[in-house]
């Protein structure tokens, strides 16, 4: 009975309301706390550094329990004109921290680039992010920004990618980057995703400003995938409607095959739908059939 009670308690389903704390940033969930919050109506949010002002990307909606990560932290109110002018407030502090910073890393000659700075709401703690090719001893920066400042100072050390996502810029098809633009997250980039495209695999033309490979290499993925799993194998045997032939090349999307044939010492090509073809072995039996009579 008391195993059924607990079973009982275990919540599979959560409310919860979406916020991001900056442009295209990650969306985090908050239990609303009874607050019914629209997309775009600005929030002020409990979080581990404290009170944080946001804006709602996700209105209320019921997620299960495996999207959330436990325990929710809780929407405190709609932000007020006094919450959203020292929001603002902090922004224009912000570009000021920005420049001393720079100041003083030139001053005790730090190979970093910094990158972006950022107030908490309360003004508790002032973050600064920066990149570097290696480690950076950076103690007394952080004990001169200390003294001027007179708050909590902490230096960030972010990833390229990061750096590429906060700058913005154009991408090389003429179009704002995506990371700036949409993605409030970087999924996984593999060089096989370009290898599945039938893409050219020199670096300068498959890597994006940011010196990594494109993200945009991930969107047509699943759909190249499965085209390449109904489209038979390069050097697969196949019967066709003219005969017996050998696959010697594919466009997996519009579903193209071609075949070549052999009779006697000449040798053409064939064109056909996957459809219209049936396979006889793949490239992998072959082998395996060509070990065999090996042996």
């Amino acid at each position: 009975m008391d195993n059924n009670i607990i079973e009982e308690n275990i919540k599979t389903e959560y409310e919860v309301v979406g916020v991001r704390f900056k442009d295209m940033g990650k969306v985090y969930y908050f239990d609303p706390c009874g607050i019914s919050a629209s997309v775009g109506d600005d929030l002020i949010v409990d979080t581990a550094r404290g009170l944080e002002f946001g804006n709602v990307a996700v209105a209320n909606k019921i997620v299960e329990a495996k999207e959330v990560v436990l325990p929710l932290r809780a929407v405190i109110r709609f932000a007020t004109d006094e919450d959203k002018n020292k929001n603002a407030e902090n922004k224009k502090k912000e570009k000021e921290a920005f420049d001393i910073c720079l100041e003083r890393i030139a001053f005790f000659g730090l190979e970093m680039k910094l990158v972006e700075c950022e107030y908490t709401f309360d003004n508790s703690k002032l973050l600064f992010y920066f990149t570097s090719d290696g480690r950076v001893d950076f103690r007394e920066l952080v004990k001169d920004l200390a003294a001027t400042f007179r708050t909590r100072i902490e230096l960030r050390q972010i990833g390229i990618r990061d750096e590429t996502k906060m700058i913005g810029g154009l991408g090389v098809c003429g179009m704002p980057f995506c990371c700036k633009r949409f993605l409030d997250d970087f999924g996984q980039v593999t060089i096989k995703m370009a290898k599945e495209q039938n893409l050219s695999l020199n670096s300068q033309k498959i890597s994006g400003a940011c010196g990594r490979l494109m993200c945009c290499l991930r969107y047509e993925h699943n759909v190249y995938e499965e085209e390449i799993r109904k489209t038979p194998k390069v050097d697969s045997i196949v019967d066709t409607p003219d005969g017996r032939g050998v696959v010697c090349e594919t466009v997996p999307l519009a579903g193209i095959v071609k075949v070549k044939f052999s009779d006697g010492e000449q040798q053409y090509i064939r064109q056909y739908h996957r459809d219209n073809i049936s396979v006889v072995t793949t490239p992998k039996q072959n082998n395996s059939a060509s070990d065999e009579t090996a042996e």
